[in-house]
């Protein structure tokens, strides 16, 4: 029987495994995420705990029989809601994924072959059941490799960008560096050449494309966006994207579940200011405004607030100010510290503070970011599906109450996620602050449900439980009508339960 096993345990590992390579792609091939999710997923609903129930009770049986070891590989019909394709973050198959998928396979296969080898019906199912951990174990043994072979693409781009002579503006933040960047690339357009990362290209590969790809002859000033994930991939960036002016942003619990503290959080990312000239660092928070104190005596800082602290530039009461003195006027839908910080790296780069005033009135409006528009039945859409942080959240929704006078408020929301310990009670507050702002509450998913619900208890709005965001939207057309609004506050990708 034990070849029938193979052949059952082989064929369950396809769907399966193009479930876990999915995620594995979409977090950034980073062990041990697919572990990770596939503990979310089983537990996610009744029938994945069924299911994972049968895989237990299958791989303990297989012990004693054989017959037992079958229920692994027929559980692999889930997790259910899990799909192999992906509707919103579909597979792709990248050179990087295929080189992935080999390795896992090879694992999987040496797995079942040490089963067979030992005619142990327990050994061939584990294979099918560790297939989550062997996938993130292929992408640990991948990671160095991976990062050898990049080196071609990042040695072109540090070649391209030293040779171009752009000065190089290098912003972080644990949110806000997209907008911030839009934000930099308006103000110094004015006086220089600018060419910006594109989108969210904040990583290694990224940064080497946006440079290989957009970095024009003639460009006086490349804007890098930079991400991390943890100590010292910042310090690598910054080894061969050498910033000028290196802008701290903002801080807050976004990838805490990565980092442990907002403490380490601040760490990895203050890595941005070792190579620079000029820090610009938003002093809005204790450990910003801490580290600014710190970084002032090894280099030139200049402070920012969003927030109305002392600092050489602040934005807030709808006005600039810069060094005390009143530069103009802000528009209502401007995200102040983005701007504080825009304003100071013009700063450090000599822009005269009246002449990046001039241009405020025409700042970009990022995509996704509580941008504001009408629907085709009259209501107001405030999309803020790209925001995944208590702040945004709560500005998002000053924005709705402002944004309605007399309609309904509608809130819908997945949560938010990666906030390590404090997921949960985030969650919660933030759904008592939406229920006790808004009308209606619509909570997408199961991810933060529980936290959502509970929090939604404790103010007025009604409270709709929907399984997708097309679900949530196709609500919303039903419901909403002239004079009403809605805000969209986050959303997951459906790799997530």
């Amino acid at each position: 029987m034990i070849p029938w096993l193979l052949a059952a345990c082989a064929l369950a590992t396809i769907p399966a495994g193009l479930r876990w390579l999915r995620i594995a792609q979409r977090e950034h091939y980073l062990p041990p995420a697919v572990a990770t999710f596939a503990g979310r997923w089983w537990s996610s609903s009744p029938a994945n705990v069924c299911l994972l129930g049968l895989m237990l009770i299958g791989l303990v049986g297989s012990w004693w029989s054989i017959w037992w070891a079958f229920l692994v590989p027929a559980a692999q019909v889930g997790p259910v809601g899990l799909s192999i394709r992906g509707r919103t973050s579909p597979l792709a198959w990248t050179a990087r994924l295929r080189r992935v998928t080999v390795v896992a396979g090879i694992l999987a296969a040496a797995v079942f072959a040490y089963g067979a080898a030992r005619g142990s019906a327990f050994f061939v199912a584990l294979g099918v059941f560790l297939l989550p951990a062997l996938v993130d174990l292929a992408l640990l043994a991948m990671g160095p490799i991976e990062q050898s072979m990049g080196n071609r693409w990042v040695d072109q781009a540090a070649t391209r960008l030293k040779a171009s002579g752009a000065k190089v503006v290098a912003l972080t933040g644990s949110y806000g560096k997209t907008t911030t960047k839009q934000y930099v690339a308006h103000l110094l357009s004015g006086r220089f050449r600018v060419v910006a990362s594109p989108a969210s290209f904040n990583n290694r590969m990224g940064l080497a494309r946006a440079i290989n790809e957009h970095l024009l002859p003639g460009t006086e000033v490349f804007v890098a966006e930079m991400g991390t994930y943890g100590p010292g991939e910042i310090e690598e960036l910054t080894r061969w994207i050498q910033p000028d002016v290196a802008g701290m942003v903002a801080i807050g619990p976004v990838h805490l579940e990565r980092f442990g503290d907002e403490e380490r959080i601040v760490s990895a990312k203050a890595e941005i200011l070792d190579r620079a000239r000029v820090g610009v660092i938003s002093v809005d928070h204790p450990l910003l405004a801490r580290l600014a104190e710190d970084r002032a005596g090894t280099m030139e800082v200049i402070t920012v607030s969003g927030e109305g602290a002392a600092a050489r530039v602040s934005v807030g009461d709808g006005v600039v100010r810069v060094d005390g003195t009143n530069m103009g006027d802000v528009p209502s839908d401007v995200f102040e510290v983005n701007l504080a910080t825009a304003i100071g790296v013009g700063l450090a780069l000599g822009v005269d503070p009246s002449e990046m005033a001039s241009r405020v009135g025409g700042l970009p409006r990022p995509e996704h970011r509580q941008t504001v528009s009408t629907s085709e039945r009259g209501f107001t859409v405030i999309d803020d599906t790209f925001n995944s942080n208590p702040a945004g959240a709560r500005s998002a929704l000053a924005l709705l109450e402002r944004s309605v006078d007399g309609g309904r408020k509608v809130v819908v929301t997945p949560g938010m996620v990666e906030l390590g310990s404090r997921q949960h009670q985030e969650n919660v507050s933030f759904a008592a602050d939406s229920s006790a702002r808004a009308d209606e509450l619509v909570i997408v998913g199961r991810t933060n449900r529980g936290a959502l619900l509970q929090g939604s208890g404790k103010g007025r709005a009604s409270v709709t439980v929907v399984s997708s965001r097309q679900e949530a939207v196709d609500w919303v057309r039903e419901h909403l009508g002239a004079g009403d609004a809605v805000l969209y506050e986050n959303d997951l990708p459906d790799h997530y339960p």
